[in-house]
């Protein structure tokens, strides 16, 4: 039954997207609407972003500094772990799984509200496609700006470990940065972006389909918003390995 279930969502899901992903009726309004998308969702996230990267930089670096004891491993280790875990997994996957209740939660939320004061009835009545008109400029306009906000949380959380070892003497400032410079891999960058690209479009179009599809009233919409959350952050999970397995082999 959950096998059933489980079948009928996705197909209900790709049918959907099929409506999302129709050449709009007048790209005007979609340029405009994805320009505000940007801001609201990809802007707007920049202060959680920062604030969430500059305490997990730092405790991230005072982790790897108090559990690195032993004599014959180099001092800089501290500083190249750190940077390995914030580009290969946290600067994309567990950011998007933050971000996943921050914007996917206004989204099932923004959507699902729409459909319970019939809103969305009204577009379909006016012969509007609603799904590409209300959903396509959140999933553009999201991807767009996710890389960007990869490379803000890549920053700051190496800014969080070297305030660590600027204003502490756990590390040594020179050793740190050393640390973060040695045998350093581009890839390892790309492999973040690559990644989060995709997990942005999870979040917009996991969340929009659970608000597009809600019946009843406001404790619905709130339900929506709950499992639009819980959905993208499995997916989110399941395709990081995916991704991982086929990116770093």
């Amino acid at each position: 039954m959950v096998i059933t279930d489980s079948l009928a969502t996705f197909g209900k899901y790709c049918i959907f997207m099929s409506r999302v992903f129709a050449i709009p009726d007048r790209w005007k309004t979609f340029f405009r609407r994805t320009f505000f998308e940007i801001s609201k969702l990809g802007v707007d996230s920049i202060p959680l972003v920062i604030v969430i990267s500059l305490f997990i930089g730092a405790v991230i670096t005072i982790q790897m500094q108090i559990n690195i004891v032993s004599p014959l491993v180099p001092s800089y280790s501290t500083g190249l772990a750190t940077r390995e875990i914030i580009l290969l997994e946290f600067s994309n996957s567990i950011l998007c799984l933050i971000l996943a209740g921050k914007v996917g939660s206004n989204i099932a939320s923004e959507i699902g509200t729409m459909r319970v004061t019939e809103q969305i009835d009204a577009l379909d009545i006016m012969g509007i496609n609603s799904a590409n008109f209300l959903v396509l400029p959140k999933v553009v306009g999201f991807l767009i700006y996710m890389p960007i906000l990869v490379i803000f949380c890549i920053f700051t959380s190496f800014l969080g470990g070297f305030f660590i070892a600027t204003f502490t003497d756990i590390i040594p400032l020179s050793r740190f940065v050393y640390g973060l410079q040695t045998m350093f891999q581009e890839w390892y960058v790309w492999y973040g972006l690559i990644k989060s690209l995709f997990f942005s479009y999870i979040i917009t179009s996991v969340a929009a389909f659970y608000g597009y599809f809600v019946h009843g009233g406001a404790l619905e919409v709130g339900k929506a918003s709950t499992n639009a959350v819980v959905a993208s952050s499995i997916l989110i999970l399941l395709l990081d390995v995916v991704l991982t397995k086929l990116l770093l082999q």
